[in-house]
């Protein structure tokens, strides 16, 4: 038996906090702080928050009705469209009904297997020619070097390979954008203005402004001169189907959404499997001698079983998105409570993939949750590190290959070692980082 490993989570009281207490000090900057002990052992719970009742379900039967079942009745969150809306728009991510349809339509072609399997050649490219930057003996920040490749892999992948969207500028804007959204929380539930509050805020705003200034030069580029491409296809498509000023914007606002989105989400996770892999040298052996085997044959994906398992073991642990929240149009019921039109519920993966009743040991690592026969005695919807129902990441597909990918080509030819001392922290915004980037030793293999 492999030694028992627990991976880095932050400390937990062993009673519930106030809620209030949520909007000052480290709770208000990292979502995945301050929960309870008795928060992934219950199966329910609810607080009023402000102006709004926010419902908690963590049973999988109550997450299947909110995102499968009963999913017309659980839209995206006014206070959420509110919060994002500077940055990302009326956008897949955010929309709902017909318009959240339409899009989904226009998208899903480029995220389909084939399409997927097209692209396994940029991915590889893209982390070779990362890793062809290291030295052995070096410390790098693999944080850093995961998003500098998924960034380079999105753009080329999805915008063209835009020399704009790869820069160092832009990775500091994002980064911006994205930590600005926790501070801007407080003024989106009190329902004020998302102007510049804080320092944090300000420089978020100067960072969308960055990309929507961006992401709109590409779009009318691709107006001017068609290309077929992913951003070409959408913003032909949504010229079919909307006046042509409301197609520009949601073009760019689904630029930006898979901009973000399709970078910042896959580069945790390879940080985070980084990690796991860092601290399991055994472990990592073994998936560096799959890793070297696969490289060279047909649909590489599919020839790592070890390392998808620990990728999703991973990403139980350490979901891409630790909550992501839905609003009641009428009435309904949730494990017994009742739910009012307008109330918020609040799906978290990072308390369900960690609950105590749901998963045996569940704050260890245990790669082998995922072997098939232990998959299939497992609740659908105790495992959503993509969401689940209708809404699931239209990406999820991408993403995995481009995880699956980046590590094969890395792990084959370099080891990674862990710093003496050095504390790796959760870190919950919009995603999960790793707080103050991810320093390893790395080694020639």
């Amino acid at each position: 038996m492999p030694e028992r490993f627990v991976p880095p989570h932050p400390p937990r009281p062993p009673r519930p906090v106030a809620s209030w207490r949520g909007f000052f000090g480290e709770r208000a900057r990292n979502t995945v702080f301050g929960w309870s002990e008795h928060a992934f052992e219950k199966w329910y719970f609810r607080r009023k928050i402000l102006r709004f009742m926010v419902h908690v379900p963590l049973h999988p039967d109550a997450i299947q009705r909110v995102l499968l079942d009963n999913a017309a009745n659980y839209i995206k969150p006014d206070v959420v469209k509110a919060l994002t809306g500077p940055t990302i728009g009326r956008g897949l991510l955010t929309a709902d009904g017909q318009l959240w349809r339409d899009q989904r339509r226009i998208v899903a072609a480029s995220f389909a297997p084939a399409a997927i399997e097209g692209l396994t050649a940029i991915f590889a490219a893209a982390a070779e020619e990362r890793a062809a930057r290291w030295s052995a003996g070096a410390v790098r920040d693999m944080a850093a070097e995961a998003t500098a490749t998924t960034m380079n892999i999105i753009a080329d992948s999805l915008f063209s390979g835009d020399p704009r969207l790869k820069t160092v500028e832009a990775t500091a804007f994002i980064s911006d954008a994205l930590e600005a959204a926790s501070e801007a929380r407080l003024a989106a539930i009190l329902g004020l203005p998302q102007i510049g509050w804080t320092t944090g805020m300000r420089k978020g705003r100067r960072g969308t402004r960055f990309l929507r200034d961006t992401l709109g030069a590409l779009v009318s580029e691709r107006v001017e001169s068609p290309r077929d491409d992913f951003l070409g296809t959408i913003v032909t498509e949504l010229r079919q189907r909307f006046p042509a000023d409301e197609a520009f914007e949601l073009a760019v606002d689904n630029a930006t959404t898979f901009y973000l989105a399709g970078h910042e989400t896959t580069a945790n996770t390879v940080s985070w499997t980084l990690l796991m892999l860092a601290e399991q040298p055994e472990l990592q052996d073994a998936v560096a001698a799959e890793a070297r085997a696969a490289i060279g044959g047909d649909d590489l994906p599919e020839r790592l079983p070890l390392l998808r398992r620990v990728v999703e073991e991973t990403m139980r642990l350490y979901p891409p998105a630790p909550r992501f929240d839905r609003q009641a149009l009428a009435a309904d019921e949730l494990h017994g409570n009742q739910v009012e039109p307008g109330d918020i519920i609040s799906v978290w993966p990072w308390l369900i993939q960690r609950h105590k009743r749901l998963w045996d040991d569940p704050d260890a690592f245990d790669a082998d949750r995922f072997l098939p026969e232990r998959r299939a005695s497992q609740h659908r919807f105790q495992y959503i590190p993509f969401g689940g129902g209708p809404r699931v990441c239209v990406g999820a597909r991408f993403a995995m290959a481009e995880a699956l990918t980046i590590l094969t080509m890395w792990l084959a030819r370099w080891s990674f070692e862990s710093i003496a001392g050095h504390e790796v922290r959760p870190v919950g915004t919009v995603t999960l980082r790793p707080g103050g980037g991810l320093p390893l030793l790395v080694q020639a293999s």
